[in-house]
């Protein structure tokens, strides 16, 4: 099992990795949903880390359909973010209709490199979401898909996270559980779904809240129940 951390700082950072976390997903703006970090962020976390970073590419928290100057924006942030090291980028763009905008999402691809790429939350707001992971399959930069499943919790949305998980043994991408995750019904999600890789951010804080910083006996805990799940 493959647990992943949000770190908005290069303590988190390290005290995520000390703990036992997998793999950072690097952002920050998380009241907005998590926006893109300043160049300086990324590579201090680079610098400060053994575990794979993977950096949110979102210029706003206004919508996920992106004009041409935000995916300009967004292909400097790959530039950027490719050239300061960290192993791989959270992307996700949407059409007006709120499906998988391909055209879009191919631009950005053409900078990934070989950098790791998960499709983010945007996800959750598309209404065929079984449709929509084959046609993010189709492109094979894309390892992962991060989702609670819907506009719901993760843990509220376990019926449709196993469909997604049985979907996506059809296939080169992976499901990532997010939102919503908690240490209490971590065992009863994974026994559900048969999920491979869980995502965890307030639930791993003090007071479980981004306005705290991450306690890290809270993720060696989920570590330990991962790996005896």
């Amino acid at each position: 099992m493959m647990l992943e951390i949000i770190a908005t700082s290069l303590t988190d950072a390290i005290a995520a990795e000390r703990s036992g976390a997998d793999r950072l997903e690097l952002c920050v703006a998380l009241t907005e949903g998590g926006l893109t970090p300043s160049l300086g962020l990324v590579e201090a976390v680079v610098a400060g880390v053994n575990i794979p970073v993977h950096v949110i590419v979102r210029p706003h928290s206004r919508t996920f359909h992106y004009d041409d100057n935000d995916l300009a924006v967004m292909i400097a942030d790959i530039r950027q973010i490719k050239r300061a090291g960290a192993t791989g980028v959270v992307v996700g763009v949407l059409t007006e209709e709120r499906k998988v905008n391909t055209d879009a999402l191919s631009r950005l691809l053409e900078e990934t490199g070989e950098m790791k790429v998960t499709f983010h939350r945007a996800f959750d707001e598309i209404e065929d979401q079984l449709e929509a992971l084959e046609v993010i399959a189709r492109f094979p930069q894309i390892q992962r898909i991060l989702t609670s499943g819907g506009q719901a919790p993760a843990p509220e949305a376990a019926e449709q996270l196993k469909k997604l998980v049985d979907k996506s043994k059809d296939t080169s991408v992976l499901i990532l559980a997010g939102n919503g995750m908690n240490p209490e019904t971590l065992s009863s999600l994974v026994s559900a779904t048969g999920l491979e890789e869980v995502h965890f951010g307030s639930a791993v804080r003090v007071n479980r809240s981004f306005m705290y910083p991450i306690d890290g006996a809270i993720i060696t805990a989920i570590k330990s129940e991962l790996e005896h799940s």
